[in-house]
């Protein structure tokens, strides 16, 4: 098996599932409970939680341990969500939730009043559906990129009210591997506060990012990256599934999205996933380790895999991740070719895992200009840790074979 999808999962690392084993079965207890053993998993647990913070340069009273990285986006943004009450046909006070999109407004049934469109929320137009259909369903307003993916600076700050509470930017692209400028952007969220504080506007302006799948490839410190809110995911670094954390600055205020115990300082309730977290640390861990070696080996890797491919167009061509490399083979299926290459014991893919098991159109690829026939033969190949430089040389090969035969098919229809 060649496997080139690392971008949707990643296998867990035997050293993450040896330090996970202990609480599986000996150390099992609830870390809520009384009696010693408990409060020794409890320990263990916050040390784990302490070890993912210092990797990103926080502290474990920062993280909130979710149950993946979708749930950190849907925490991060659901702190745009405010009530304010307006009066009802009766006179009385009603209320209503700020910022919604019309189809998704809270209104009382004396009172079906739409709430206003405020541009709370701008999100990025690439990012992960985790991001786009919660800043959807808050009015959010896209923000254009150019056509190499990176964010259009000028259409942000074009977009940017004094109502607007939260951009969203993901740190790196699922579906190309694009880098952002984050840096740029906090750079012009400080002119713009410091404006508004200079004429007398409240509003908080905060910035939120999709991390999960940089840690491997870059060194992330959250007070150099200037963001107040980072999601974070163990499964696209070699550590167990069902996993996340959002790293939350210390001025910013959430509403829980679940109710019950107060864990994770009330914004998580629920019996903490200590495995889960001790393979998370663990994970983190390694790959802040080697950062350095992985971008020097997949950046020979990229080399060599594009020097050896034939006949494609590069879409992700700069300020993208060494380990991802996007092609697009126009005028052929990319999904016929999936399945050749399954075949072959190859694996590779279209994009995004939740949007290509639903043969949807890539709203990454559009984004940045490609025509539906472009789209429907693009390939994502994302190297990783189960490869080698020899499985990048035979997946080249294997993989113009594919499109050989492909094409001869095509010709011969």
């Amino acid at each position: 098996m060649i496997y080139l999808d690392h971008a949707a999962a990643t296998p867990v690392d035997a050293r993450v599932l040896e330090a996970m084993e202990p609480y599986f079965s000996h150390d099992f207890f609830n870390p809520s409970a009384a009696y010693l053993p408990a409060k020794k998993v409890a320990a263990d647990y916050e040390a784990a939680k302490a070890t993912i913070a210092h990797a990103i340069g926080a502290k474990a009273s920062d993280l909130v341990i979710t149950a993946g990285a979708t749930e950190a986006n849907n925490l991060a943004l659901n702190i745009v969500t405010k009530f304010k009450t307006v009066p009802s046909r009766d006179g009385s006070l009603a209320p209503v939730v700020t910022g919604l999109a019309p189809s998704f407004s809270v209104v009382t049934s004396e009172n079906p009043r739409v709430a206003p469109f405020l541009n709370l929320v701008l999100y990025l137009e690439t990012e992960h559906d985790s991001v786009r259909k919660v800043a959807e369903r808050y009015g959010g307003v896209p923000i254009k990129v150019l056509q190499s993916g990176v964010i259009d600076l000028d259409d942000l700050r074009n977009k940017i009210t004094d109502d607007t509470e939260l951009i969203s930017v993901s740190l790196v692209n699922n579906e190309l591997g694009t880098i952002q400028p984050l840096a740029e952007i906090t750079s012009m969220i400080r002119e713009i506060k410091f404006d508004r504080l200079r004429r007398g506007v409240k509003r908080q302006l905060l910035l939120h990012s999709d991390a999960s799948q940089a840690p491997s490839l870059i060194d992330i410190n959250v007070a150099r990256l200037g963001v107040d809110l980072l999601t974070l995911n163990a499964a696209k670094v070699y550590g167990p599934k069902g996993v996340g954390a959002l790293y939350v600055s210390h001025e910013v205020k959430l509403n829980p999205l679940t109710l019950g115990g107060g864990q994770e300082n009330g914004l998580r309730s629920g019996t903490e996933n200590v495995p889960g977290v001790v393979g998370f640390a663990k994970a983190m861990e390694l790959a802040k380790e080697h950062v350095n070696g992985n971008r020097k080996k997949y950046a020979t890797w990229r080399k060599i895999l594009l020097s050896e491919l034939q006949g494609y167009e590069l879409v992700n061509k700069k300020h993208t991740l060494d380990n991802f490399v996007v092609l697009c083979y126009n005028g052929i299926d990319a999904e016929r070719l999936i399945y050749l290459l399954e075949e072959k014991g190859v694996y590779v893919s279209t994009g995004a895992a939740c949007a290509a098991s639903k043969g949807k159109k890539s709203h990454v690829l559009a984004a940045i200009g490609l025509s539906d026939s472009e789209i429907a033969g693009s390939l994502r190949i994302t190297m990783g840790e189960t490869n080698s430089e020899e499985q990048i040389r035979e997946a080249a090969r294997l993989i113009n074979e594919a499109v050989t035969s492909e094409k001869e098919r095509l010709r011969n229809a």
